[in-house]
């Protein structure tokens, strides 16, 4: 890939709204993994790192404004052929992602000073409870798919081909699958990272809201989300 191919999918990337915050994400997660490991040797370096990481993480609630409508349009676009289970995973995880993102709303607002303050830490718990929600569900519906799609691919090549493809149809649909495969890792990798961040939130531990451990959490899922969302 040359630097032209490497800058033009970077344009894309960042055109879209998603790829804009896993940037900022990016950030926000780094600026916390320096404050870790300067916190006691540079409190000046520190001090900046902690203006930096508070201000991405308001600009990425800002980025989400109206977010919460997509978890409302995928429940109202379920497809009635999907298995009962499906349709129930799907209304679960994405629920919780609209009660997330709606509350992230509020928190937000309550941060800059149009609501009450006093609200924020009340905002805070009802969002990350809804986040840890749709997560769980989210990670349960993508290893299911993972599982369907190992079972598939390992028919195909054992020759259970029924639709009679040819050597070049059939790697095409084993690369297909192979690559929803890495997708739904991708996807398992991020909710299980910001799985703990949400958990940091709603029971706090010393383990989930160490600097470190949300620090590479939220690097981690950052950098899952620039994978799936990098132009092919």
């Amino acid at each position: 890939m040359n630097k032209t191919d490497t800058a033009e999918k970077l344009a894309v990337f960042l055109a879209k709204r998603d790829g804009i915050d896993k940037l900022v994400k990016t950030f926000q997660y780094v600026s916390k993994l320096v404050q870790w490991h300067l916190d006691t040797s540079m409190p000046a370096v520190t001090d900046r790192a902690k203006k930096w990481e508070v201000a991405s993480g308001i600009s990425r609630k800002a980025f989400r404004t109206g977010r919460f409508l997509n978890g409302f349009n995928t429940i109202r676009r379920t497809a009635p052929t999907q298995t009962p289970l499906f349709q129930a995973l799907t209304i679960l995880s994405n629920g919780g992602e609209m009660v997330y993102f709606f509350f992230d709303h509020l928190l937000w607002l309550s941060r800059i000073g149009v609501f009450n303050p006093n609200l924020a830490a009340r905002m805070s718990y009802v969002s990350a409870f809804g986040e840890a929600v749709g997560y769980v569900f989210f990670i349960i519906t993508d290893v299911i798919a993972i599982r369907r799609c190992l079972v598939s691919r390992r028919m195909l090549l054992a020759g259970d081909n029924d639709d009679h493809l040819d050597r070049e149809e059939l790697e095409e649909k084993v690369r297909v699958i192979g690559g929803d495969v890495v997708m739904r890792w991708m996807s398992v990798a991020a909710n299980l990272a910001d799985l703990v961040i949400a958990l940091a939130e709603v029971k706090p531990n010393p383990v989930c809201n160490h600097q470190l451990t949300l620090s590479i959490s939220g690097l981690v899922s950052a950098w899952a989300g620039w994978y799936r969302n990098w132009p092919s």
